[in-house]
């Protein structure tokens, strides 16, 4: 009876905590448990992008923003599309016609995974919900004409899977954006008219318990306004108790601050961090978004994919397994083969692996004694 009260009083103190807008306070936040008993998750990298699924995600940034612009983008838009052709016209030709939110989230539960991450919004600002931040620039009024995340999200959870968003912080072509950048980031007008009452929004209807944060290095948490708005997520959010957040707020944040570190795509540690971590790769080597071009040897086999997911699992992480679908809503069958023999490999393992724990030893590197030979 005692045991129970104890921790009758824990839960009730855990709940009944308040967090300041500050990293001292908002890092003291415990982890909510499912997280580091899940271990696996999908990630879905889909969006504007993935029509002309050339290179990678950040195709419209290699064509029109770097300087000077990627020769193979511009020369494949000139081969491709008429003179004067802008990205925002691909938005027409995402149609996500054979998109079916059941197909996918039966697929990600043969996985084993445990949770699902799409991307709500990336770097190109397009919102895959109607967001009223992003008019015209989101799959309600155009492309697909259809709510992405809350057909995608309803479908995850009726399998009894985590529900994550991604989100982009910046947008690379804002005007509100580029003007706080030409300011030295000491106006916030992107950050106060389109950022935070999205991401406000985005919360409050969607209640993701995984908050995916990105495209935050080129300001400081505090331009973004980050410990305010993780303060308002874990004290008065619809899901103050359940969410879990990365650790992408500003630049610098990045393993430092948050609730779980990524520190950079594809990280791994190489020794037991003291934090909780995650990994986060793609099957296709070369890109998040769906490549049209991607060619077998681009691609993370099987046994590579199981042996990256057991060596992190084995260091205390999380495993978040990227696939990119096709414009018109289809998850390639090599991404599916992957996903579903990942599943049947923790059919067989997977208690070796759900809610374990770091031995004291996580790489052995040792040889067993050959046995001397019987004459």
């Amino acid at each position: 009876m005692k045991t129970v009260f104890v921790l009758l009083v824990a839960v009730v103190c855990h709940s009944a905590a308040r967090y300041s807008a500050d990293w001292t306070s908002l890092d003291g936040r415990p982890l909510p448990p499912w997280y580091d008993e899940a271990k696996l998750g999908i990630f879905i990298h889909w969006g504007v992008f993935s029509v002309p699924a050339f290179q990678s995600e950040w195709f419209w940034w290699h064509w029109q923003g770097q300087q000077p612009p990627d020769p193979k983008c511009v020369s494949f838009m000139t081969k491709n599309y008429p003179p004067g052709f802008s990205y925002p016209e691909f938005a027409r030709h995402f149609h996500a016609e054979f998109f079916s939110p059941g197909e996918w989230a039966d697929m990600f539960k043969a996985s084993g995974a445990k949770y699902v991450v799409l991307t709500a919004k990336h770097h190109e600002g397009f919102t895959n919900w109607k967001s009223v931040n992003s008019w015209n620039w989101n799959s309600v009024d155009s492309g697909p004409h259809r709510d992405l995340v809350g057909e995608l999200g309803e479908a995850v959870r009726n399998r009894s899977l985590h529900y994550g968003l991604y989100n982009s912080l910046y947008e690379w072509f804002h005007p509100l954006y580029l003007n706080d950048k030409k300011n030295g980031f000491r106006t916030q007008d992107f950050v106060k008219q389109k950022l935070l009452p999205e991401l406000y929004n985005m919360v409050v209807r969607y209640r993701p318990e995984l908050i995916w944060s990105d495209g935050d290095w080129e300001a400081p948490d505090s331009y973004w306004n980050s410990t305010e708005f993780l303060a308002w997520l874990y004290n008065d959010s619809p899901v103050k108790d359940t969410v879990v957040t990365n650790d992408r707020w500003g630049a610098g944040c990045a393993c430092k601050h948050g609730g779980y570190y990524n520190c950079q795509d594809k990280y791994s540690p190489g020794q037991l961090p003291e934090h909780k971590w995650e990994k986060c790769t793609s099957v296709d080597t070369l890109s998040w978004g769906y490549r049209r071009n991607m060619r077998i040897m681009d691609l993370m086999d099987l046994p590579t994919i199981i042996e990256d997911l057991v060596s992190t699992v084995a260091l205390g992480g999380n495993y978040l397994l990227n696939v990119g679908p096709t414009a018109d809503g289809m998850i390639p069958a090599v991404f599916e083969e992957r996903l579903r023999g990942v599943g049947a490999w923790l059919q067989v393992n997977g208690e070796a692996i759900y809610a374990s724990k770091p031995w004291r030893v996580q790489m052995e590197n040792t040889t067993v004694p050959q046995l001397p030979r019987q004459l």
